[in-house]
């Protein structure tokens, strides 16, 4: 599996430019796409969220290396699509309805996308409706939903019940998310999982994946 040093640090330092610049240098050198991603991306995202989760990084650090990390894929998407490749895992990701709210659920998708999973980012107040057209749109295997407002909660129940409704909710596990958003909350309304940090719902994703 080729690895570029020099992505994988852009990435981690949060520069956008060197990142694209590194990732052009490696394509032109005749590597992979799916190693750059696996290769450098992955463990390079995966590092951010463990200096997030030491408390070495914060967000203005997460936001930087999430949008370094984009701006290599630019570059990548159009070769994976050109040569067919698609990423294992589809994950479709929104902030509930009623709530405007979006930097942590950007973090997370870009953590996610910058681990190596395909993000369908519905964006914010997103109804119930939104959600369930887009697992039968999309087929993806897991669903992130976030909310930083208390009176915005019970939308995540709402959605969850439409998926049900729509026949639909046994087909993606859903995960919930943000500030007021506890465990025991993810139990009371039917969610697969919940996490407290933008690492933490990678690593989720990847366990509830794994064990499907």
């Amino acid at each position: 599996m080729a690895k570029s040093e020099e992505l994988y640090n852009a990435i981690l330092e949060g520069d956008a430019k060197r990142a694209h610049a590194a990732t052009a240098e490696a394509l032109a050198a005749g590597v992979v796409p799916m190693d750059l991603i696996a290769g450098s991306m992955v463990p390079a995202m995966d590092e951010v969220g463990r200096l997030f989760e030491a408390e070495e990084y914060f967000v203005p650090e997460l936001l930087l290396a999430g949008r370094a990390m984009k701006s290599a894929l630019e570059l990548l998407r159009p070769l994976l699509a050109a040569a067919g490749e698609k990423m294992a895992t589809r994950v479709v990701i929104g902030t509930v309805k009623g709530d405007l709210h979006d930097i942590g659920k950007n973090i997370v998708g870009s953590m996610l996308e910058g681990s190596g999973f395909e993000v369908i980012d519905l964006g914010t107040d997103v109804s119930p409706e939104k959600f369930v057209a887009a697992v039968e749109e999309r087929n993806p295997q897991v669903i992130c939903m976030s909310a930083l407002l208390t009176v915005t909660m019970p939308a995540m129940k709402t959605t969850i019940d439409a998926l049900t409704n729509a026949g639909v909710r046994t087909r993606v596990k859903v995960l919930i998310g943000g500030a007021p958003v506890t465990s025991q909350y993810a139990k009371e309304i039917g969610a697969d999982g919940y996490s407290e940090s933008a690492s933490g719902a990678v690593g989720l994703v990847r366990g509830l994946i794994a064990n499907a």
